[in-house]
């Protein structure tokens, strides 16, 4: 019954707007770590549809030339960092010994877009429970760490919001916690991590048809519809400026929305979660994002990829 509370009163205060999505996230850490979670089916039949909605709720603060114009710039960038990503992380899987299905796992979510990767190649390669759910947790660990890392590191180097909008994007995982650092950054940064992020997601598509394709698999391929919605408010918000207040309270429950998701991924790491990854797997993640995130850093800061 405690338990029950205190995540109550947690999701509560991380839905009033009165804590910021960094602090909503470690309040969920928190409370995995310490309590046996009362809700955990029910958060994870949920919290996806939750951030997809909220996603497509931020698309009500984009102008669609400003989302355009960020995806369009990002397309090459985001092919070259997937295709780069995916071959290293196979090669570190190897190394360290890691099984292939997990590896392939864990370097898809880190190319592409962490979780959402994941849950679409997953059926394709026939994964079983065990190498999801390590492969879900190395990603949501890192995602974490992510979240409260990279924002000090761009204060630190002094980043320009646009460029570490693109470091966010290129860099980190899963779009809630992109779209989390880039929001504590500033508003341009959010912006422009949000475009050149979903624009990264879109690469879902393509990776499960050749990964089916490779497998001979038949599975149904799960398409990132939400990305469409996205746009379509961006170009509400962009060709109806009568509708502005109306976006602007959709765009606002969208920040809220990300916030309960990011205390609800955060509640659904425990230690047996932590366990379960295990030392292998959580070194490949861990060597593979390393070098992803400090590469993309530097070519952003020599400024040989920008928006």
């Amino acid at each position: 019954m405690a338990a029950k509370i205190i995540f109550l009163v947690a999701l509560l205060l991380s839905a009033s707007g009165l804590i910021s999505p960094p602090v909503a996230l470690a309040l969920g850490l928190a409370f995995g770590m310490l309590f046996v979670h009362p809700f955990q089916a029910q958060a994870r039949r949920y919290t996806k549809v939750l951030l997809q909605a909220s996603v497509v709720a931020l698309g009500f603060g984009m102008n669609l030339y400003d989302v355009w114009r960020a995806g369009k710039s990002g397309f090459v960038y985001t092919a070259v960092g997937i295709a780069a990503a995916l071959i290293l992380g196979t090669a570190l899987g190897r190394l360290l010994g890691v099984p292939s299905r997990t590896s392939f796992l864990i370097s898809a979510g880190t190319a592409i877009c962490g979780g959402s990767a994941i849950a679409a190649v997953a059926p394709i390669l026939d994964a079983e429970e065990e190498e999801i759910a390590v492969s879900l947790g190395t990603v949501f660990v890192l995602n974490s760490v992510a979240l409260f890392v990279f924002p000090v590191v761009g204060g630190w180097l002094r980043l320009q919001q646009n460029e570490f909008g693109l470091w966010s994007a290129l860099a980190i995982h899963d779009t809630s916690s992109v779209v989390g650092a880039a929001a504590k950054f500033g508003a341009v940064a959010l912006a422009v991590a949000t475009t050149v992020k979903l624009a990264r997601a879109l690469w879902i598509v393509p990776l499960s048809v050749g990964t089916a394709l490779v497998k001979r698999h038949k599975a149904r391929i799960q398409w990132p519809w939400f990305i469409a919605f996205f746009v379509l408010a961006a170009m509400l918000n962009t060709y109806l400026p009568h509708g502005t207040p109306v976006f602007h309270a959709m765009f606002t429950a969208g920040r809220l929305g990300l916030t309960v998701t990011l205390f609800l991924i955060g509640a659904g790491i425990s230690k047996a979660t932590l366990k379960r990854v295990g030392p292998r797997p959580l070194l490949q993640g861990v060597a593979l994002w390393l070098i992803v995130a400090s590469v993309t850093l530097w070519l952003v800061l020599k400024g040989v990829i920008y928006i």
